[in-house]
This record gives structure tokens, sequence and C-alpha cells, in this order.
């Protein structure tokens, strides 16, 4: 049996106030380790503004337990799983309790983000601890009511029970437990006695969502708010010359007309009058920079073409093995700008009045964003309260405020309390893209090995992220070099799903079945060879572990029938790591007329312990749904700066219809839990382009594919 650990855990980090208004105790908690030394418990627990708290927990007479949970919800199920972890520890029944979500503090936290799929990984031990001390104080009180040591007392499902039998809920002692000091560290339960983690639970916003009861940013009313539809620039490289507001003026509901920078805001009574004088503003814009898509691939072939690349990693001597390898493969891989299309589209509330910044929004970034907002205002970021809603999809674009800050400046200008809304036409055409990128790969081979492997990336405005240097095949390969060089464009891109592997796992999946088949052996044999010569801890630079890589590549192959499949079924293989996780996927396809149709993707993944499996099953899945949709059929074009799509009629997702059958398995293990909301993405267009590749015998070099097809005939183009 595994010994259970013992944990230190700060008094700092673990805020007790007793002696609330209503009864009970509520416990503030160091969330995310991000609590700052300084943070003090309110003293008046009567005047309480739970906001001054990072996270609590608050149990009530009755044994029911409220936890406060600070980090923003887009849909990836944090809400949810988070508190499971604390009340896991607690060991409270999971139906008595109620999750709420809390707001910004600037002051108490350093982490309050939604991105990265980084929450439950970083939040595993910390929120664990929370949860046991809170226990821990509870056993206490009523050990001392029983005039017993605490070490003879057990809790289980709110209930403690001594030694003779005797029982006290939660409830009855959490004034007692109030007033005790709160304990320097506590035992933590071993994974095999967990009764909530590893356990199904509903979204705990799921009641509310099905009901329509508000929850997100477009639900959200103030008193005496008004609405703002904003004109902004139709291309990017405009900047505003004049405009003529005269008509706008006239319909019905309109209030007022505000310039501010190089945009125009329409402020009304309804989203319905602000949008239909935003359409009879008229305005003339001065033009700087114009740029198209043809010349973005101009550009970044003069990059593959040239050398300026900046050199991310280096093994070995990559030039002396080309010139003696036996063969040499080289392929250029090619990918467009994306939209992230959310279903809800941008929108955020602001009230500046000269005491306060009220802000309530769906954000993935509030810290920042009240950051950003106080400098573009010159105000103290004290003065700023921040509202979270629940958002109605992110996938990235709401990790930057853009919408937030026109909503304030509007507010501030108009002296009103202002909700800024976008259209579809607005949140396509203003949007932050996925940036459009080429990836040139090259190997070596000799004796039937793979000796070299080069990878360039040309990128437009890849200098914001850079590329990942130091996953797979790195360490794998003795002579491995990657290099990056990128073109500074007016079109604003930033993080997309997964960014960079999102289309990097595509190239280097679909390259990999390229060396499979010069080298005459299977694809996933391939793999694991490569994965055979690293050493897991050898390198510290490496990221992935190739262990559990091909644990996670055997359970794929043996529960996806790897090389078994049915006659007329055409399978793809691919493996990736990002987000701190493993993820296998083979793909099944058939051709319908020539055309390929994604019947089944069976997935593995090695994400360590899964906290909430129903959560994790829909956080895979919606992620490989995503990954095919975009590389079949995802493609965001510019013509002198402005989006040739603006709406779902010329921008092409995948339709249910098209959506294939996934079948989600997990490795066991009791390692401690990694991303779940983006690494299932990645895999997923490297396997469907090598299905489509075993289908065909065409190789898939740009996405997206439909453009491989002529849609009419079904047939695959040349």
């Amino acid at each position: 049996m595994e010994e259970r650990k013992k944990f230190t855990f700060s008094r700092r980090g673990f805020i007790r106030t007793s002696a609330l208004a209503g009864g009970g105790i509520l416990l503030g908690v160091n969330f995310l380790n991000a609590c700052k030394e300084s943070a003090q418990p309110p003293v008046n627990i009567a005047n309480l503004n739970f906001k001054e708290f990072n996270a609590f927990i608050k149990i009530a007479e009755n044994g029911y337990v409220t936890i406060f949970s600070p980090n923003p919800e887009i849909g990836q199920g944090v809400k949810t799983s988070m508190p499971m972890l604390i009340a896991e520890e607690l060991d409270v029944p999971w139906e008595h309790v109620t999750v709420e979500q809390a707001g910004l503090d600037t002051e108490n936290f350093t982490r309050q983000v939604a991105g990265g799929s980084q929450s439950i990984r970083h939040g595993w031990e910390p929120l664990r601890q929370t949860g046991a001390i809170a226990k821990q104080m509870l056993i206490q009180a009523a050990a001392a009511r029983w005039e017993v040591e605490p070490y003879t007392c057990t809790a289980s499902n709110g209930v403690i029970t001594n030694q003779a039998g005797k029982q006290l809920g939660y409830g009855d002692v959490v004034n007692d437990a109030a007033l005790l000091p709160v304990p320097e560290n506590a035992v933590l339960k071993d994974p095999k006695d967990f009764k909530i983690i590893g356990k199904d639970a509903i979204n705990v916003d799921v009641h509310k969502i099905v009901t329509g009861q508000p929850l997100y940013g477009l639900d959200y009313t103030a008193p005496g708010m008004k609405y703002a539809s904003v004109l902004r620039p139709p291309a990017f490289g405009q900047t505003l010359k004049s405009f003529d507001a005269s008509e706008a003026k006239k319909v019905g509901g309109v209030i007022d007309v505000l310039k501010f920078g190089d945009k125009v805001a329409v402020i009304a009574n309804n989203t319905w009058a602000a949008m239909k004088g935003k359409h009879k503003l008229t305005a003339q814009w001065n033009d700087t920079t114009l740029e198209s898509t043809e010349d973005h691939d101009a550009k970044l072939n003069a990059i593959l073409n040239g050398s300026k690349f900046e050199v991310r990693r280096e093994d070995g001597n990559v030039n002396s093995a080309f010139s003696e390898a036996d063969s040499v493969i080289e392929r250029t891989y090619e990918s467009p700008f994306l939209p992230h299309n959310c279903m809800e589209p941008m929108n955020f509330y602001a009230n500046v009045t000269a005491e306060r910044i009220h802000l309530v929004g769906p954000i993935q970034t509030p810290a920042g964003t009240a950051k950003r907002i106080a400098h573009v205002l010159e105000r103290d970021e004290k003065e700023i309260d921040l509202e979270m809603t629940r958002m109605g999809g992110g996938f990235g674009r709401r990790l930057y405020g853009d919408f937030a800050e026109e909503a304030a400046l509007i507010s501030n200008g108009a002296k009103l309390p202002i909700k800024v809304v976008f259209s579809r036409e607005d949140d396509m055409a203003a949007g932050t893209y996925r940036p459009a990128i080429k990836y040139r790969i090259k190997a070596a081979l000799k004796d039937g090995k793979v000796t070299a492997y080069h990878l360039k990336e040309a990128a437009i405005n890849s200098n914001m992220y850079g590329l990942i240097p130091h996953f797979f095949p790195a360490g794998a390969i003795k002579n491995y070099k990657v290099e990056t060089g990128n073109y500074q464009s007016n079109i604003t891109t930033g993080a997309w799903r997964a960014p960079y592997t999102n289309f990097l796992a595509f190239a280097e999946q679909s390259f990999f079945d390229e060396i499979a088949k010069e080298l005459a052996i299977d694809p996933v044999k391939l793999r694991m060879d490569l994965l055979d010569n690293v050493n897991d801890g050898e390198d510290e630079r490496i990221e992935y572990s190739a262990a559990r890589m091909k644990e996670t590549i055997k359970l794929a192959a043996e529960k996806g029938n790897w090389g078994k499949a049915a006659e007329n079924v055409y399978q793809g293989f691919a493996a990736y790591y990002s987000h701190n996780t493993h993820v296998a996927e083979v793909v099944d396809i058939t051709l319908q007329n020539g055309f390929p149709k994604v019947e089944k993707v069976t997935v593995a993944v090695d994400c360590g312990i899964v906290v909430n499996p129903t959560g994790a099953i829909n956080q895979v899945e919606g992620g490989v749904i995503d990954g095919i949709g975009h590389a079949m059929y995802g493609n965001f074009a510019f013509d002198n700066g402005k989006p040739k799509a603006t709406n779902f009629d010329a921008y092409r997702l995948i339709r249910m219809n098209e959506t294939p059958k996934v079948e989600t398995y997990f490795v066991e293990n009791n390692l401690s839990p990694t991303g779940l909301g983006e690494p299932g993405l990645p895999p997923a267009g490297g396997a469907l382009a090598n299905a489509i590749t075993a289908a065909t015998g065409k190789r898939m070099l740009t996405q997206p594919f439909i453009e491989h097809f002529n849609t009419d005939t079904r047939e695959v183009r040349g």
C-alpha cells in the first residue's frame, strides 16, 4: 500500500473566520497556492464582502457546504471538478455541496485564469489540502465535545464518529470548530479511498443551463444599462478618417453616438436599435497596409526559403547527417488563419463612475483585463470590481479583453452603464485569429533508421508565442534541429485551442507516416521505435514521458483494432503530447462516392487520475470533433485586410451528420492529473490525414482537407 502523504499547510494560506451572521464557519483558502502572504481575513465577519477571499468554504449549521470557485468557467468543467477536490478531502456528500462563482481579487490572487488546460494540474494538492484541513478542524471540535483524542474519531459523509459509536454532524460542531487554531498539516486520502474523485458528477450549472436561467454574459442586465454596437475599421490596416452619424441618430432607441480611437459606438436602449444604428453610420477610412492571403502566402514562402531563423533547439549535426543519408524526405505543410467562433459572441458590461469601475462579463483573464482597463482609463486597479460570468465558449479568444476595454471606454465617455454586444459579423471580422503557419520538415534516413530531423516554421506573428521545441520527437533522434521565422502582420493573431500544437501535430504526425512508408514499417511501430531511444529524465528539457506515451499508444492501438479494420474501412494513427497530457488516436474512415466519411475515432489518454469521468470524456470528445472539423473544413482568408467570411453561411464548420463516433479510454494510474481541455484536438487532424492517405493514396499537405476533393463529384483531387 502506498504511504499517505502529509503536507505542510501555511496558516496564512488558510483563512478561518468565526461568528458568521447565520451561524457556521467560513474557511477561506489559498486556492492554487495563489494567496499572497500579506492577505488578511476581514475583521468583522458580519459585514463580510466575499470578494475579499481568494476562495473559501462555507459550512452551514445544517451541514451543507458552499464552495466558492474563483477560476473562470469556460466550459472546461472547472467549476465542477475543482470543488470536487475540496469536497473529497472534506468528506461531505457531493449532493450537499453548492458551488458559486467568486469575483476577481487582484490583491490576493496571482492566478485567476482559464487557459492552457492547467487548472486541475495546479490545484490538485492545494485544493485537497483545503478540504483535509477543514475536516481535521471539525474532528477536533467533535473530539473536544466528547472529551476524547481526535485520532480516535473518524469523519465520513459529513458525519463524525467516535470509538463508542457516537456521532455528530458537521453542522453540529461547525461553530465550535470556528474557535480552534488552524492545523499546520493534514493527511490526504489514498486514491483507493476516493468517494468523489473518479466518480461521475453532473455539471453544477446544468439545471440553470437547460432551464435558461441567467449565467452568461449576454444574460446580464443592470439598472439603467444601455447597449452599444461598435463600428470598427472594416479592414486590418485601416484607421478612421471621418464619420457621419446623422442617420444613425434618427433610429428609434438610439440615444447617442460616441467616437473612441478609430472606432464609433452607437448607444441605444436595446441591441436591435444599437446594431441598426451602427449600420446607418457612414465612415471614411485611411488605408495603411491592407494584406491579402496571397500576400501572406508569399511572405511565408520567402521565410522558408530564406536564412533568417531563430534556432529553438539543436542536437548533433543535422547537415552532416543529411550529407551521409541513404535518402532524404522533405515536405511542407500549410494551415490557414482560423477564427474562434464562440457560440456566445463577445460581450461585456462596464459602469465607470468617479468612485468605482464595475465590470461584468465572460473573460478568461480577469486580472489582466482589469489591469489594462485601469491603464487606459488612468485609474487605480483597486477601484475596479470585476465579476465573471460563465462563458459560452472561449477557445483562447476570451484571453484578450479588447471587448471589455471597449465597454469601459464607452461607459467612461458616455457616463452611462454600458454593455457592448458583438454581432456574429463583428465577432468574425474583428477577431484574434489562429495565425497562418507553414512547416517544412526534412528527415534523413540511413540503414533503416531516422538519423536527422529538421523542422522549420514560418508563421504570421509567431514570435508572440514561439514553437514548442522539446516535445516528441525531441530526444528520440540524435541529430535534431528546430528553427522559427515570422512575418509581422496587421491582422491580430493569438491563442487558438491548443496553440501551435493544433497544427504542428498534423504536420509532424503526417510526416512520421511518410517516413514509415519510406522505411516500409508500420506507422505505430515507427513511433514506438523512436520512443525506445528516449530515457525519461535523462534530458531535463524533454517535456513528454516516453514510457507514458508508449502505454498510451498501446492502448489506442488495442482498443482501435489497429491493422484489423473491416473491409473498406481505412485507418490513420497519430500520437501527441501537449498540455502535460499524452494522447493517441486511431481514425476509421470510409469513402462515399470518393469522399472521406469519418466513422469512428478511438482515443487513448494519459492524464493521470481522472477527477470527473463524465466531464473528462466530454472534453476529450469535444476536442477530437473540433480537431476533425477544423482540419477537414476550416478556412479563413483575407482580401485587402478584410475577412472573406463574416458569418456561418460562408464559413464551413463540421455538421451534425459529419461528426464521428468517439470512444475514449484512459490509461489507469495514480499520477497527479493533467490537462484535458485541449490535448484531444492536436492528434485528430494528423490521424485523419493519415487515414485519408490510406484510403486514397493522396497525401494531405494543406488544411482544410476538403479542398483536396471535388465536392460536386466527391472525387479526390491530385
